[in-house]
């Protein structure tokens, strides 16, 4: 089978469109613009870019965001988060062999600090779609095994501070990890991972100052920016559920299996979840997986030598209708050649109380990825 490689990535970003889609829109009247720099070193597994990596990285990013409001529930929970879209572009190394990348996301920036604090601690991951790569190719750039596509998923995690300078300004500063990686939809697929500083600044302001008093010399000022309130403690919900949930996902093999032809290949996995939802922020899960892997053929012509089953467990993250997950598993019986451990960090969106969306990766061999998988749960069960 044979899958439209554009269609599978514009599947990859439904998730991120749906839960930014929503947020955007909110009415919320207390916004922010953040330009921020960053500079670091690359992380690389791989055999042939050392020479080309060594210089390490550069890069600024452009974020548009809202500060979420005090009067919703999720909200209140989790610390008034601030939430929206950025614009990321980078010099990451020699352009003739990795390109000029771009990226457009989705973020959060959720903040742990006392509202009373002037320097407040952050932690804001970012998902999104980096485009403008320069893939692999075997005569005009064979030396790239890092990316083998034009696109890959982009993802930064930061942990850092924001200094509150002025009544509308803020310096932030902090360390973070960015990664980029197309889950093996083309090989070689080692991935950029790149560790870093980064320094920028944020500016607050407030969308009814233009109606309150638009004039350039205004006497009726509104506030630039929400008094944070203290977060409020987790909810027990204690709550059963059990999920059925069905994947799809688009590879090609690896050259070190052995194999001279790269083909591209239809992989699947069915998962049973059992899910305890603790309280209003985490749930556990443990399960069985169905695995059916089109790209073990060459190596296993049986079709029934590409069907592998595991038992997995896990955990889960929830803000909003947002669930960020991380499950490790292992196979039972013969795991041809994946070796036993796998991993499946992933995205979950709750679009309703029985069905819900969700993107991950599907790892191998550790945390080497196998495929991307997009998928569909439903959650018949509840008790």
């Amino acid at each position: 089978m044979r899958l439209n490689v554009n269609q599978k990535l514009g599947m990859l970003m439904l998730v991120l469109l749906l839960s930014v889609g929503t947020l955007l829109g909110q009415s919320n009247k207390f916004r922010m613009i953040e330009m921020r720099g960053h500079s670091g070193s690359h992380l690389y597994g791989g055999e042939t870019l050392g020479e080309f990596l060594k210089y390490g990285y550069s890069s600024g990013e452009l974020r548009l965001g809202w500060q979420s409001d005090d009067d919703s529930e999720w909200s209140a929970n989790y610390g008034q988060p601030m939430y929206g879209i950025g614009l990321y572009s980078g010099n990451i190394g020699n352009a003739d062999v990795f390109g000029n990348p771009n990226a457009v996301f989705g973020w959060m920036t959720f903040q742990t600090s006392k509202p009373h604090r002037r320097n407040v601690f952050e932690i804001s991951p970012a998902f999104g779609l980096t485009y403008n790569l320069e893939p692999y190719n075997e005569a005009t750039n064979p030396q790239n095994d890092a990316i083998g596509s034009r696109f890959a998923v982009y993802f930064n995690m930061n942990a850092g501070f924001a200094y509150q300078l002025t009544r509308e300004l803020d310096l932030t500063y902090g360390m973070d990890i960015t990664h980029f990686s197309n889950g093996r939809t083309f090989v070689p697929n080692w991935g950029l991972n790149m560790l870093g500083f980064n320094l920028g600044l944020r500016y607050h302001y407030n969308r009814l100052q233009q109606q309150v008093d638009p004039g350039p010399h205004p006497k009726n000022i509104v506030e630039a920016r929400r008094k944070r309130i203290s977060k409020q403690a987790n909810e027990l919900i204690d709550l059963n559920s059990l999920s059925f949930y069905a994947a799809i996902g688009t590879v090609q093999n690896y050259a070190e299996d052995g194999i001279a032809e790269v083909n591209r290949y239809a992989a699947y996995s069915f998962v049973l979840d059992y899910e305890y939802r603790y309280n209003t922020m985490i749930s556990f899960l443990a399960g069985f997986d169905f695995f059916r892997d089109e790209s073990l053929k060459p190596k296993y012509p049986e079709s029934a030598d590409r069907n592998l089953w595991g038992v997995h467990g896990g955990a889960a993250y929830h803000f909003w209708r947002l669930a960020i997950l991380l499950e490790a598993g292992t196979y039972l019986g013969d795991d041809r050649g994946k070796d036993p451990l796998f991993l499946r960090p992933a995205l979950r969106f709750d679009w309703t109380q029985h069905v819900k969306l969700q993107l991950g990766l599907k790892t191998r061999r550790g945390a080497s990825a196998d495929w991307i998988e997009t998928g569909v749960v439903l959650t018949p069960f509840s008790w």
